[in-house]
């Protein structure tokens, strides 16, 4: 009987524990192979998170295509700082959203993109007189695959010598959070990243999922 009660009170403290972890949200970017790995060990904790978007980008520079995959989770605060983490490691920019954000900031927005393209765009902010807050930023330290970009009229024993050099490249990508401090400014905000190919997300729209 007392083993009963103490089961029941054990069972209790497990189920008030698992509600009273803090949920976050995670934004990951970096190669399509790091990305495939969170993928996995988010598949394999889906009882604490879950994967709420996944996007691949590609974006030219000169003769060189360059391409880098991110991903939004959202789950257990703890399992979600540790993915975070691992995923610095092996060269990724990562940033961790708490609710603290949520609940004392307004018009919240997450933008991945190539550093200097997220630099261009926040001068362009200011040249537009749309003020934002950088609130979090992380940039990758790994490798994104890339293609050369080459005329085929070039001969293909040519192509085949030369392309492989580029396979891979040191691009650095930023992750950031940002905050928009007019609420009139967001539509104006959300033209000047996609006129600097940045991807944007606004955060009410993670919020729904």
């Amino acid at each position: 009987m007392i083993e009963d009660k103490i089961q029941i009170l054990r069972q209790a403290a497990k189920v008030s524990s698992e509600e009273d972890v803090e949920k976050v949200w995670c934004v990951i970017a970096g190669n399509d192979k790091l990305v495939n790995d969170i993928v996995y060990t988010a598949i394999a904790s889906k009882k604490t998170v879950k994967i709420l978007f996944r996007e691949h980008i590609s974006f030219t520079e000169g003769k060189i295509n360059k391409k880098f995959d991110f991903i939004i989770l959202k789950g257990d605060s703890y399992k979600i700082r540790e993915i975070s983490k691992i995923s610095k490691e092996k060269g990724s920019a990562s940033i961790v959203i708490a609710p603290y954000y949520i609940e004392n900031e307004e018009n919240l927005m997450t933008l991945v993109g190539p550093e200097d393209r997220i630099k261009k765009f926040v001068n362009d902010t200011g040249r537009e007189n749309a003020p934002i807050s950088i609130l979090l930023e992380d940039q990758t330290t790994g490798f994104i695959e890339t293609e050369l970009n080459i005329s085929k009229d070039i001969p293909k024993f040519l192509q085949n010598i030369v392309t492989p050099l580029f396979n891979m490249d040191e691009a650095v990508l930023n992750t950031i959070l940002i905050s928009i401090e007019h609420t009139e400014d967001v539509a104006k905000i959300q033209k000047i990243a996609t006129s600097n190919k940045i991807f944007v997300i606004d955060f009410k729209d993670i919020m729904e999922e």
